[in-house]
């Protein structure tokens, strides 16, 4: 077993669970999970070592997610603890939801609080009210965007947040967010280790930029570019409406572009899809703008209108940005340049005098991330949440709720925090979104002065 996969735990389950499942393979009964069941890491007989395949070692794998059939915590006498930190994102109150009646309704706790404002909930000075969460006061939530119980960003003293989780004795502790929450619930996981303190912290996966490490897909990503896909139709429209049309639509996606990959993929209307993890050069026989002059002239050669979509991942072409002063966010994060007016901009001034563009910048980010989750988001949310319980009640912590080869799994926050999840340039994804679009393989050129001047590194 790969050493970076194991789930740290509280200790040994003496408790037997209240749920009503059976522990034999031979009962038609749904069924506990035992702890020896594994996900493979890798999907395919091909991907496996030789060692694995036939020197006896074990596959990496990933401790599978569900019920057991013994529990660490006595549910009568549980405090559970939820907290939402970062940015919007649809189906964050499904979340909520499912983790107060799972928790309420199949394990009998009957004390679940909500930390209001993020991380910031659990700090004296803030004077935030705690929230007690009931199946009376969540059973509507779902209908809503946003979070009910608000949201904030940026780190907060990890000795005032346990020392409020031990003051209010909360056993279990659900943290909602992405890469910078996950990051905190590490930390709040770690600080109660070092106290010898029996708290249980779990991460559930929440962002829209779907970059979180060992997870498939996050919540209110398919919500979140399903909404975007809108916005590009409408671009197409107005494209088309002009001679020499361009608008470009900048959407979320500081260091990964899955929002903007796969809108394009869903919306076969874009033309050129911009992402951090694929450079590209603006000018030159290999830039962008030669790309574009070059769509026009096939257009206009087969008789079509000539017009452009560009999509753009807003972590896109940082470096082609000269003058960036670094700033950073309450998160931490590095203030992006904003790419959007940049190309705007840059189109404008290169078609001056060759062709009258008319360039348009559409920004739908902060319109998507407030939306309720879509159907298939919402169940997600479900799977989410009611895993989420099961190992908190097991003991489990450290550890999120991931998503992987189609099974849901317990991944060490530990190894989630060390890396954010790219697009693969070299990957069949990305192979994919080129021949939708149509766009050059690649768009920069081989000796790229504007590039490697400007490059961040």
């Amino acid at each position: 077993m790969n050493e970076q996969f194991v789930v740290p735990s509280l200790g040994n389950c003496r408790i037997q669970s209240p749920l009503p499942l059976s522990t034999s393979s031979q009962e038609d009964n749904f069924r506990f999970v035992e702890d020896s069941q594994r996900i493979l890491y890798q999907a395919t007989f091909n991907d496996l070592n030789q060692d694995e395949l036939f020197g006896g070692e074990s596959p990496i794998s990933f401790e599978a997610a569900g019920p057991r059939a013994m529990t660490f915590f006595d549910p009568s006498k549980v405090r559970a603890g939820i907290v939402t930190c970062g940015g919007l994102c649809p189906g964050i109150n499904n979340v909520i939801r499912a983790l107060v009646m799972q928790m309420y309704h199949n394990y009998g706790v009957r004390r679940i609080y909500g930390f209001r404002y993020g991380f910031q909930g659990f700090i004296p000075k803030y004077r935030h009210d705690i929230m007690e969460l009931t199946p009376d006061s969540v059973v509507n939530i779902h209908h809503q965007g946003g979070s009910i119980l608000s949201s904030s960003r940026g780190p907060q003293d990890i000795g005032e947040i346990v020392d409020c989780l031990d003051r209010h004795t909360i056993k279990i502790l659900f943290c909602i967010g992405g890469d910078g929450t996950l990051r905190g619930a590490h930390a709040i996981a770690q600080e109660v280790k070092a106290r010898d303190l029996k708290i249980a912290v779990i991460g559930v996966p929440k962002t829209i930029d779907n970059d979180i490490s060992y997870c498939s897909k996050t919540f209110g990503f398919e919500t979140a570019f399903s909404k975007a896909v809108e916005a590009v139709q409408s671009a197409h429209v107005e494209a088309y409406g002009a001679h020499y049309g361009v608008v470009v639509i900048k959407l979320m996606g500081r260091d990964s572009g899955f929002i903007a990959a796969n809108t394009s993929l869903a919306c076969p209307d874009v033309n050129f899809v911009l992402i951090p993890e694929v450079r590209f050069d603006l000018h030159g026989p290999e830039g962008m703008m030669a790309a574009m002059e070059n769509s026009f002239a096939e257009k206009q050669k087969k008789g079509q209108h000539p017009h452009s979509v560009i999509v753009v991942a807003e972590g896109a072409g940082q470096y082609l940005m000269s003058n960036r002063i670094e700033k950073r966010d309450p998160s931490g994060n590095i203030r992006y340049s904003d790419i959007g007016l940049f190309l705007k901009e840059s189109i404008q001034k290169h078609f001056e005098g060759k062709v009258p563009v008319s360039v348009r910048l559409i920004e739908p980010s902060y319109l998507i991330r407030s939306l309720p989750a879509n159907p298939h988001d919402a169940i997600f949310c479900y799977h989410l949440a009611d895993h989420a319980v099961h190992a908190g009640m097991a003991g489990r912590t450290d550890v999120m709720i991931g998503y992987w080869n189609s099974h849901f799994t317990h991944v060490p926050l530990e190894a989630v925090v060390k890396q954010k999840k790219r697009i693969d340039p070299n990957g069949d994804f990305w192979r994919q979104v080129l021949f939708s679009t149509g766009q050059p393989n690649r768009m920069y050129n081989e000796v790229s002065e504007e590039s490697d001047a400007k490059s961040l590194n």
